[in-house]
C-alpha cells in the first residue's frame, strides 16, 4: 500500500471540523469461542512498526481478542514463510503481519512489498487462516524525524483498523461457518 506524505508547511483550504463526540467504549461483539491472533512484526524500523502492534493490542482487547502472541522476524521479506508455518498449526483462527518497507533509493523495495502482499494472500487462501497486512510501502521515506513521526502516527492508525478488520471478519467467518454447519448455505 503506497502512502504519500504531505509536506508539512503545505498549507490547505479545508476548514476544520470540530471532534465529533464517539462512545469511548464502545460495546463490541463477543465471539463464540475464544478466539488467538498471531501479531507478526518486521523488526526492520522497529520503532516504527511497534506502533501499529501496541494499538492493534489496544483495539484489539475492546473487541474481545484478547489471546495475542507476538512474533518478531528481521524484515517484512520473512513475515510470509513465519506466517504460514503459524496457520498450519491450526492455533490461531487469525494472522496479522505488520512491517514496513522503504525505498532505499532503488527499485527493490516495490518487489520485496509485491512479494510480500501476494505470499500473505497465498497463505490465507492455502490454509484457510485470515491473514491480515499492515505491511506498509511508503512512496516516501526520509530518515528524518519528521517521517519517522509521520509514520509512527500512521502505523498507529493502522493497527486500529487492522484490528476492526480482523475482528469483524472473525465475527463474519463464526457466522458463515455456523450457517455452513446448520446446512443453511
Amino acid at each position: 500500500m503506497n502512502q504519500m506524505l504531505q509536506d508539512p508547511k503545505t498549507e490547505t483550504s479545508e476548514v476544520t471540523q470540530p471532534p465529533v463526540p464517539h462512545d469511548p467504549a464502545p460495546d463490541h461483539p463477543r465471539f463464540a469461542k475464544p478466539q488467538r491472533v498471531a501479531f507478526v512484526q518486521a523488526c526492520w524500523h522497529r520503532d516504527v512498526v511497534e506502533e501499529a502492534r501496541i494499538a492493534f493490542i489496544k483495539e484489539a482487547e475492546a473487541r474481545h481478542l484478547t489471546h495475542v502472541d507476538v512474533f518478531e522476524v528481521p524484515g517484512s521479506f520473512e513475515i510470509p514463510l513465519h506466517a504460514q508455518v503459524l496457520a498450519k498449526t491450526r492455533r490461531y483462527t487469525a494472522i496479522v503481519a505488520a512491517g514496513l518497507v522503504v525505498d532505499g533509493g532503488i527499485y527493490r523495495h516495490e518487489f520485496v512489498a509485491d512479494t510480500v502482499i501476494k505470499a500473505l494472500m497465498d497463505v490465507q487462501l492455502r490454509t484457510e487462516v485470515p491473514v491480515f497486512s499492515a505491511v506498509l510501502t511508503p512512496q516516501q521515506f526520509h530518515e528524518t524525524e519528521v517521517h519517522y513521526d509521520f509514520f509512527r502516527k500512521h502505523f498507529t492508525i493502522k493497527g486500529i483498523e487492522v484490528a476492526a478488520a480482523c475482528a469483524e471478519t472473525l465475527h463474519g467467518l463464526e457466522r458463515l461457518r455456523g450457517q455452513v454447519a446448520a446446512g443453511i448455505v
